[in-house]
């Protein structure tokens, strides 16, 4: 019998539209027919339902991910001569926000388990110019906040949380977001909950942290060409924020389906136990919430999966290559390779494996099949 191509892809829109796509147009269209597209009734709608989603007072909608860590940052002053401690293994606008307001990135390794930012490092990592900690709750798991929120106190720095792939997770019962003196967020299409194009927020319980926010996000403008301090351009879209509040009401539901595909991971690779697989699978702390918006695995010669299981129509993606502190936008930092062992082991090793809602049973058994394969042929026979 002739062997028959799978297609399985990393994530699937339009599966997703597919579900929700009149709700979604539907939005869209009264958008259009107000006329209204920037900010106003549909963005603050949204903001107020992500804060209630978060459990924060306030939130505040923005352009992008990216620009709500640029703004947060802004938001409490951080610029030139101070340092933010982060982690090396997250996406570049994590490190590149804080030297962009000339401030200093300064890294600190990763638990090799988690992935997230090593909190029994973070202490070593303080000096009199630290202003304030952005861990990354990365792949959607959050960071030990409990361990990081306690010295941020005892040294008196704010704690701006990366919240752009994890909305919905939770440490210690308490959604990330409300966690840190800010929480941002990311509405890019891939993540969990992802709008039609770029877009981002901000969650806070400090009310003048809120109020400069919205005055940075419009050119430092409380009213129109009133300039009370120096902002960006950064607001949320309308349409944008209509389409967010369709999927919103649909986001926990999803979370609840990546859990069980997860779950389904770890049981289809436990069926073959008995072989030897050069494999680590995600680990969740008792006190967080994964929500998965990457299910990433740590395995031996993963550039050489990821050709495999590309040649046999299964889509995975490498979250991330290379740390940050040996890309050339970073040298000047002065870290040098072997600094930070861990992130730079992981990056060498993760793989991220479908894991969309609509993803199907049937699916993830034949990519764990098919990753157990390439390593024992005999077992595709016989699973």
């Amino acid at each position: 019998m002739p062997h028959t191509q799978m297609n399985i892809p990393l994530l699937d829109l339009k599966a997703q539209f597919a579900q929700i796509g009149d709700e979604v147009v539907d939005a869209a269209t009264r958008v259009l027919q107000s006329q209204h597209f920037i900010l106003g009734a549909e963005v603050e709608a949204l903001e107020q339902e992500i804060a209630d989603y978060v459990g924060v007072r306030y939130a505040i909608g923005c352009a992008s991910g990216s620009d709500a860590l640029l703004l947060a940052q802004m938001a409490i002053e951080i610029g030139p001569g101070d340092e933010v401690i982060t982690t090396p293994f997250t996406f570049g606008a994590t490190a590149g926000s804080i030297a962009r307001l000339g401030a200093r990135p300064v890294f600190v390794d990763i638990n090799p388990q988690t992935f997230n930012l090593d909190e029994k490092q973070l202490e070593g990592a303080i000096t009199p110019r630290t202003k304030a900690i952005m861990p990354v709750h990365l792949f959607g798991l959050p960071a030990a906040m409990d361990v990081i929120s306690g010295i941020a106190r005892k040294h008196h720095l704010a704690v701006i949380e990366d919240a752009a792939q994890a909305i919905g997770a939770k440490w210690g019962g308490v959604a990330v977001g409300g966690l840190g003196t800010c929480g941002c967020f990311s509405f890019f299409p891939s993540k969990n909950l992802g709008g039609a194009g770029d877009g981002g927020m901000v969650t806070t319980n400090d009310p003048q942290i809120a109020e400069r926010l919205r005055i940075l996000r419009v050119h430092g403008t409380r009213t129109k060409y009133r300039y009370d301090m120096l902002g960006i351009n950064s607001r949320l879209d309308a349409i944008q924020a209509a389409i967010l509040r369709v999927k919103l009401r649909y986001l926990d539901r999803w979370t609840k389906r990546r859990r069980k595909h997860a779950e389904v991971y770890r049981q289809l690779f436990a069926v073959f136990s008995d072989y030897t697989l050069p494999l680590q699978l995600p680990q969740s702390p008792t006190t967080a919430f994964h929500v998965y918006n990457q299910f990433s695995i740590r395995i031996a010669q993963r550039d050489e999966l990821h050709t495999y299981l590309r040649s046999q129509g299964i889509q995975t993606e490498i979250y991330y290559p290379s740390p940050l502190h040996l890309e050339p936008a970073y040298l000047y930092l002065g870290y040098d390779n072997g600094t930070f062992p861990n992130a730079e082991l992981a990056c060498g090793e993760v793989l991220s494996l479908p894991i969309y809602p609509e993803l199907s049973s049937d699916d993830q058994r034949a990519i764990v099949a098919t990753i157990v394969g390439r390593y024992h042929r005999d077992i595709r026979r016989s699973a």
